[in-house]
């Protein structure tokens, strides 16, 4: 068992590159099922047969990884960002989001409805917390367990539900991305503006006139680093509060800089992809090491009510979809910035192209502003039932 934080960084990277030969060499198969989700099962897989186990040692390792390989991820990403194209998705995005947010809160009222007589008295409370934080992020899950007065303890079965259902929801999401034109067809939607941004995406990353060299990746190292060390130093000086913490300052200045820097010839320097797409798998894989289906044993009738949950907001947001036309990858995205927030959006909108990974993040920073509104509400009606 690996209890090494070094150790422990070194299996996922040795999986991503075991995965990335395979596609290689089995490119049906992988296209048919992604490599970003192989690599999440299989770290999933690693992490539930106790591979290794979460020393303070791999949570140190884990935490830093991921909170600065995240905001590497999303500068990199950005530098291919193309305002004009975003902008084309506009309006349908805003109309994806806060039906996916609608539908989350009628999941969480409608479940808890059904099953009120065999949940815990203080269950309504915990909900609306559960709920502020799948409409936005941990930081609407604390805002609300304090207007709530919930106690840590209380918290229990809800940060469990919080944990495995949402790690299925994310490998759930990113298996059906190849599935997408399937429900555009049933939908009816029209998915020109996407496509467009894709193919023009697609044109862009023909192999260039000069070859991706020595220089190229060491100027794209540095100033990715450079900006994610300065936008977490810049996001000390900015105002705190609930919804808008550290981390979320962070990814929005870093967001900022990507977007200006793929304005100047740093957005046409050769390597981006591949860069971007490493960090891409090691975020993928990080946060694929942290589902823990044990817990399945241990709060078994939460974790189906938030099955039930994501089936009610499923349902009903396709439903949704059929009636506006939109399409799988707007009712994804828009379902994992609510879920997901910040960390999970961008990673699904790169899966489905790398020009729409701004949509991802905008759509999260949305999440952080309804979030706790939101569960608040949703808390009110649940205490009426």
């Amino acid at each position: 068992m690996i209890d090494s934080g070094l150790a422990y960084i070194a299996a996922l990277l040795v999986t991503i590159a075991v995965v990335v030969q395979l596609d290689r060499k089995f490119e049906r198969f992988f296209s048919y099922v992604p490599g970003i989700v192989v690599i999440y099962f299989m770290v999933m897989v690693f992490a539930n047969v106790g591979l290794w186990k979460q020393s303070d040692e791999v949570n140190l390792y884990y935490k830093h990884v991921k909170g600065n390989i995240l905001p590497i991820m999303i500068f990199l990403m950005l530098l291919r960002c193309d305002l004009k194209k975003i902008f084309k998705l506009g309006p349908r995005m805003l109309l994806g989001f806060f039906s996916a947010s609608l539908t989350i809160c009628i999941g969480f009222i409608a479940t808890y409805a059904m099953f009120k007589p065999w949940y815990e008295p203080h269950t309504w409370k915990t909900f609306a917390a559960l709920c502020g934080s799948w409409m936005g992020g941990t930081g609407n899950m604390v805002a609300i367990q304090a207007a709530l007065g919930v106690s840590d303890s209380q918290m229990g079965y809800t940060l469990m539900m919080d944990s495995v259902n949402y790690s299925v929801w994310v490998m759930i999401l990113l298996v059906v991305v190849p599935c997408a034109h399937r429900f555009n067809h049933w939908a009816g939607a029209d998915t020109s503006a996407i496509d467009e941004v894709s193919q023009q995406l697609s044109e862009e990353e023909k192999p260039p006139e000069e070859p991706m060299n020595f220089s190229h990746l060491s100027l794209l190292a540095g100033s990715s680093f450079l900006v994610a060390a300065a936008s977490r130093y810049l996001a000390n000086f900015f105002p705190v509060s609930d919804i808008l913490n550290l981390e979320t300052w962070t990814i929005l200045i870093v967001t900022t800089a990507g977007i200006l820097s793929a304005m100047t010839r740093l957005g046409q320097v050769s390597g981006i992809s591949q860069l971007s797409g490493m960090s891409l798998y090691l975020i993928v894989a990080l946060v694929g090491s942290r589902a823990n289906f044990s817990e399945l044993t241990q709060a078994p009738f939460y974790i189906f009510s938030g099955f039930v949950i994501l089936a009610i907001h499923v349902a009903l947001l396709a439903i949704i979809a059929r009636l506006f036309k939109l399409d799988l990858f707007t009712c994804g995205v828009a379902s994992l910035a609510n879920i997901g927030g910040v960390a999970s959006a961008p990673v699904l909108a790169a899966a489905y192209s790398e020009a729409l990974v701004p949509v991802g993040v905008l759509m999260a920073m949305l999440g952080y502003i309804v979030g706790t509104g939101g569960g608040l509400m949703v808390g009110k009606i649940l205490s009426a039932i």
